[in-house]
């Protein structure tokens, strides 16, 4: 039997409270910094709440896959899939700062059904199952903005734009929108559907850090697409907006 959305959202719940309470005890302790092949930073609270919560699926649903950001794979061919980050915001994590959150999806059919971004340290647990959008159970939803003159625009890493896409274009933009701001990663994504950001973007994006943000997107009444306005799945990075600009931001991006 499939479970239900309420279960569903339930169960990750479950996924949240339990990798945030090891978070916690991580967060401005002694820990060790390494660096992935890549450079970025990975520490013992990444690995052990990914660690946490796929044991936690496997007892839940066996027959279910995961991918997860530090251990890859598991039952990539099952129809339902877990796309876990951990701690989506290392850098911020390593830095002291609480811009960082819990990423969880579910994937039905390569298409995800639910996205959870969780703050472990605000305890602020936000749902979107693609049709609405949850903040500790307060329906919650994007802001009209109907001018990019009034928007207020995000980001993860400014100069990365100039490595993946145009770099220039995305500097005029931030000239353009009344206030830009790099609260960047999940955090991004979450003031966008809470309705305190107009515009998150990002150049490039890996499945983890990209399947929780659309159902919770587009959950509270925005638009998410990738950085030249398509599907976001298989796309170039992702641009998350509350809809009623989102057209002439990517006019914008891609002149």
């Amino acid at each position: 039997m499939n479970p239900t959305t309420e279960e569903l959202i339930s169960f990750s719940k479950q996924l949240a409270d339990a990798s945030a309470d090891l978070i916690r005890k991580y967060f401005r302790s002694g820990y060790e910094v390494e660096l992935k092949a890549d450079q970025s930073p990975v520490t013992i609270a990444d690995r052990g709440a990914e660690e946490l919560m796929r044991q936690m699926i496997m007892r839940e649903f066996p027959e279910h896959g995961i991918l997860g950001e530090e251990f890859g794979n598991y039952q990539p061919d099952a129809p339902y899939q877990w796309v876990l980050d951990p701690i989506d915001g290392t850098k911020s994590f390593v830095s002291h700062s609480y811009l960082f959150g819990t990423l969880i999806a579910l994937l039905k059919d390569g298409r995800p059904i639910v996205g959870v971004i969780n703050n472990p340290l605000l305890n602020d647990f936000l749902v979107g199952d693609g049709k609405q959008c949850w903040l500790n159970d307060r329906r919650v939803t994007v802001r009209p903005c109907n001018r990019i003159e009034d928007a207020i625009l995000t980001t993860t890493s400014h100069w990365n734009v100039f490595n993946h896409q145009n770099g220039q274009a995305f500097e005029a933009l931030s000239k353009r929108v009344q206030r830009y701001n790099n609260w960047g990663d999940c955090h991004g994504y979450y003031l966008v559907a809470t309705g305190g950001a107009d515009i998150m973007t990002d150049p490039i994006l890996n499945d983890w850090d990209l399947m929780a943000l659309i159902p919770i997107i587009e959950g509270a009444g925005g638009v998410i697409t990738d950085w030249q306005g398509n599907d976001p799945i298989g796309g170039s990075g992702a641009v998350a907006t509350g809809g009623s600009i989102h057209d002439e931001v990517i006019r914008l991006l891609n002149p």
